[in-house]
């Protein structure tokens, strides 16, 4: 090769390398500048790699093609969740965050050279489909995905409205590998759901994009003005949640809290900490939350769910969330669409780091069937014979059914969210029992 060319090359990658660190420059300390030898070395490397490839290789690559891989390369090599995203990605990316966007309707992670389902997003095909938080996709329409990184799964997962693909899909406590076909669909996700339980708030939050805050602040004024102060508090149902905004979590955490620390960021600059405070004003005006978490539940999920549980301010029931702790920062590229590079850490209030740990519930509660079982023949005391009756009159037999008449079945319950229900109960009795003995 021309020591021309390799200085060309060598310059080339340099430029590339300080447009990447352009606007962090005083991230750069006294061990990088002693490196720098080391550094332009390896540079030179670099442009003998890629012009020998240029050069030789069996089919004619572009420049734009070599760059761009080298570049997926390097900050996929860092964690899971650094990634380039071309022009067209990033654009889709901005989409997503604005609550729109085409697909399947799954929120997925690389692990183990699969790709890894955090979770489905609600009333989507994947959901239909009856995909679940933790399943591994290991081949799509028949080709398998190990080698592709995460954006590459995710093109090919995306497509025109109406098509099929098919996933080969690996699960936890089922023996053989199984195919799921999903034809494709516009994603329209809707970030609030709620109801009224009787009298209590339910607020189901499927991910936070940026008409979260908006969302709730709407449902609990639509339960404000339905019961007033009859309402008895609000289960908030984060399960199945992967994440989103950063702004939104911390704003859902200050509608349920009066004061302190909601989450501290930590990078690898001591000054680069930042904290996110509680401003004053609490939605529910401090009435009993209790929080639904599963494995599915990651990210903005994982920090609502760690600061109300560090503040005592809600409990938390289901199973340990997913364990994402880590913060990303989207840096446009002008031309060349955009990083997501890991910036930071998140902590809870009390320094507790979510990162591959997770959020463990107060109550376990896994999800279950729950069926009533028969009682046979088993008799009350009104059922006994010369039984006095009630002085209050009425009767009390056990069973109007005849023998054999079968029962009615009822329909299948969300068993978590039915525990929740119950003990938010319980704690509204509880307290309101003890406002009264007070009195």
């Amino acid at each position: 090769m021309k020591p021309r060319s390799v200085l060309w090359l060598a310059g080339v990658a340099i430029a590339i390398s300080l447009n990447f660190v352009a606007g962090t420059a005083h991230a750069v300390d006294a061990a990088n500048t002693k490196n720098s030898a080391e550094t332009y070395r390896l540079l030179n490397l670099f442009g003998d790699v890629f012009e020998r490839v240029r050069a030789d290789y069996v089919e004619t690559p572009t420049d734009e093609e070599l760059i761009e891989a080298a570049i997926v390369g390097m900050l996929t090599s860092l964690d899971p969740h650094s990634s380039y995203m071309n022009a067209k990605r990033f654009q889709e990316m901005q989409v997503n965050t604005r609550g729109e966007f085409g697909g399947l309707g799954i929120q997925v992670t690389m692990e183990g050279g699969f790709v890894k389902v955090i979770s489905p997003i609600d009333d989507t095909p994947a959901y239909r489909a009856g995909i679940e938080a933790g399943d591994f996709i290991t081949h799509l329409d028949g080709e398998s995905v190990q080698g592709l990184t995460l954006q590459e799964a995710v093109e090919k997962m995306r497509g025109r409205t109406g098509t099929d693909i098919k996933l080969t899909v690996r699960r936890q406590g089922v023996d053989k590998p199984f195919d799921v076909t999903i034809t494709r669909a516009v994603i329209k996700t809707t970030s609030i759901r709620s109801r009224l339980e009787d009298k209590v708030g339910y607020v189901r939050i499927t991910s936070f994009n940026e008409q979260t805050e908006t969302g709730l602040k709407k449902a609990m004024d639509k339960f404000d003005a339905e019961l007033g102060d009859d309402l008895q508090g609000v289960v908030l149902d984060l399960r199945n949640n992967p994440g989103g905004l950063l702004d939104q979590a911390v704003a859902v955490s200050d509608a349920f809290l009066e004061r302190g620390e909601i989450v501290s960021t930590r990078s690898r600059e001591t000054e680069d900490t930042h904290r996110y405070n509680a401003k004053p004003g609490d939605l529910t005006d401090g009435k009993p939350v209790v929080i639904l978490i599963n494995g599915g539940s990651a990210s903005a999920s994982e920090i609502v769910a760690g600061a109300l549980q560090d503040h005592n301010r809600a409990i938390v029931l289901g199973t340990r969330s997913f364990g994402k702790g880590s913060v990303q920062t989207i840096m446009p590229l002008p031309g060349h669409g955009a990083m997501r590079l890991t910036t930071a850490r998140y902590y809870t209030p009390s320094g507790r780091s979510i990162q591959g740990e997770g959020i463990d519930p107060n109550i376990v509660v896994e999800q279950a069937r729950v069926e009533t079982i028969e009682q046979g023949d088993q008799r009350r005391e009104a059922d006994l014979r010369g039984a006095l009756e009630n002085e209050n009159g009425g009767s009390d037999k056990s069973d109007n059914s005849e023998p054999g008449e079968a029962k009615t079945e009822s329909k299948a319950e969300d068993y978590q969210l039915t525990r929740a229900l119950d003990l938010l109960r319980g704690v509204a009795l509880f307290s309101a029992n003890q406002q009264a003995g007070a009195k």
